[in-house]
């Protein structure tokens, strides 16, 4: 059997004691969104840690191993892994090209809201800063899964790092009455970031949309207002 560096060192650290808890952690249960994923119990440092030393020297291969692995660390290593070899690329737009092609075909693998959050402004996010944001508007409106859906969302943090906030509001906008609410708290999320940068664009978007907005949304976009600010949209008052 080859050797997969990466697969190995992960395995190494696992911490049954700390399983248990981040499965509960990231609603793991039967009926909840990441239902039948497993834990080795490794915090997102160690992670790191890892995907640091080894990400070099891990083949395509290893990635695919990982990537298909029940462990969600594991899983978690190889994306970070995929981010690295992005990055390191970034004066090779074929090899970039193929690693950002490499993550969208692995969508499945991408099941919980950290593996998102994580990883795919980073990829998705970066390569598009110089294109059309299409790719995220079609993964907005015909996404796979709520995942797929969340890494159109995410990946206009990367948007907003460089000073654009039009790919967050469009992305808001097609996601606006999300039924689910991994994807209205990214939403939120995302939206209140964009106010950080410009409230008062923020406020203009808000004021034809706050009243038909789903509540956690609403809530997650205006965390950062007044509190007597936050009083009045939560009550219809603006």
């Amino acid at each position: 059997m080859i050797e997969n560096k990466l697969y190995d060192a992960m395995l190494r650290l696992a911490d049954p004691t700390q399983a248990e808890g981040l499965s509960r952690f990231f609603r793991c249960g039967p009926g909840q969104y990441g239902e039948g994923d497993r834990f080795l119990g490794i915090k997102v440092p160690a992670t790191r840690k890892v995907v640091k030393e080894l990400w070099s020297e891990c083949r395509e291969a290893d990635l695919d191993s990982c990537l298909a692995s029940p462990w969600h660390e594991v899983r978690l290593a190889a994306l970070l892994v995929v981010v690295q070899k992005f990055h390191h690329a970034r004066k090779n737009t074929a090899e970039q090209q193929h690693w950002v092609e490499y993550y969208l075909a692995h969508t499945a693998a991408i099941n919980n809201w950290d593996l998102v959050d994580l990883t795919c402004y980073e990829i998705v996010g970066t390569w598009l800063l110089d294109k059309d944001a299409g790719l995220l508007r079609e993964m907005a409106q015909h996404g796979a899964s709520l995942w797929e859906q969340r890494i159109a969302m995410v990946s206009t943090m990367q948007f907003l790092r460089h000073g654009r906030l039009d790919e967050t509001y469009e992305i808001a906008d097609i996601l606006l009455h999300h039924s689910h609410d991994l994807i209205q708290k990214a939403v939120g999320w995302l939206l209140r970031e964009a106010g950080k940068r410009d409230g008062q664009r923020l406020r203009r978007w808000l004021a034809s949309r706050y009243a038909g907005m789903p509540r956690t949304m609403l809530r997650y976009a205006i965390e950062k207002f007044p509190p007597d600010e936050r009083q009045r949209y939560l009550k219809g008052l603006i």
